[in-house]
């Protein structure tokens, strides 16, 4: 089929299918015993279907859609066979995720008329916000652009420690204070220290607390305020960092930012030591907000550009 495309190196795609194994090996298991004994795709087989792609935290909605889909396979083609069914999957989510024209890239890039490209860092803690913001930072300097870091989440000292130990390891400057600084004010002179440097990237990261939301809308609002001083269109993304690892509670999570600020962009983590592999295809789906990197393992070299035809291929081969 035309949407299976080879995209990315070997090395890439070694990594993509070992951070998957986990949420394979969980989907494939379920689905054979699901199929164990019949030769076609009938009604109780869909039902079977149905319940291993919602366990599998694809998501109720993503998962209706998908199964209509294949019901319409077994209307048109009027036997289907269970040895087949792998593939009509792989078609009909592949199917499914390529009605938008997002999750196509295939390398770390930036828009070239933006200079500074400023990125703006969401989530709550936990969920490998700080380690994404090193590998981002890793990755862009590493495609040649000049990165610059700063430490607005001021509301733990563990966090601004944190972002400095990758900003020494990436070997990029970072901006900070003092723990319990204001958030926007730290913003304000990264973006001035960027611009006087000539940054390409900047990367800001931020609070990661929801217990109240309005606060967490009013402290991100006045981020995005204060950083137009300097930069007139900042931030050019604001980018949420999931958890892939908590299925379900990612979802939960991308309802309540969203809610709270104007999200642009996702990150789903920690992929390789989960079996919910299959919430990024639910995320990609259901919210209108591109998925732009995934976790796929601990390394410095472990954040992708999440590629939905190379993702597909590595779920269902």
């Amino acid at each position: 089929m035309s949407f299976f495309k080879k995209l990315f190196s070997t090395d890439k795609k070694e990594t993509l299918d070992k951070s998957l194994e986990k949420s394979k090996t969980t989907f494939f298991s379920k689905l054979s015993k699901a199929v164990a004994g019949k030769s076609k795709v009938d009604d109780d087989v869909l039902d079977d279907l149905e319940e291993i792609l919602v366990a599998s935290d694809v998501g109720v909605n993503t998962t209706l859609k998908i199964i209509s889909r294949i019901e319409k396979r077994v209307a048109e083609d009027k036997y289907l066979g269970t040895e087949e069914l792998n593939q009509i999957l792989r078609e009909e989510i592949g199917a499914l995720l390529s009605e938008t024209n997002r999750g196509e890239a295939t390398e770390f890039e930036i828009p070239k008329d933006k200079k500074p490209y400023v990125l703006m860092v969401v989530g709550v803690n936990g969920v490998g916000k700080t380690t994404t913001i090193g590998k981002l930072a890793y990755q862009f300097k590493k495609a040649g652009y000049k990165v610059v870091l700063g430490a607005a989440d001021t509301f733990r000292a563990a966090a601004i420690d944190q972002l400095q130990v990758w900003a020494d390891r990436v070997d990029v400057p970072i901006v900070r204070q003092n723990m319990g600084s204001d958030p926007a004010s730290v913003a304000f002179d990264t973006l001035q220290s960027a611009v006087a440097q000539y940054a390409d990237v900047v990367i800001i990261d931020t609070a990661g607390r929801l217990h109240n939301k309005i606060n967490l809308m009013n402290e991100l609002t006045k981020v995005k305020r204060v950083m137009q001083k300097v930069v007139a269109d900042a931030p050019h993304d604001v980018l949420l960092v999931l958890d892939g690892s908590t299925g379900q509670n990612a979802f939960e999570q991308a309802k309540q930012f969203t809610a709270a600020t104007e999200v642009t962009s996702l990150a789903v983590t920690k992929l390789d030591g989960t079996a919910k592999g299959g919430v990024v295809i639910g995320i990609s789906d259901q919210f209108q907000i591109p998925v732009k990197y995934i976790g796929v393992g601990e390394g410095i070299e472990d954040l992708q550009v999440f590629n939905k035809y190379e993702f597909v291929d590595s779920f269902f081969k």
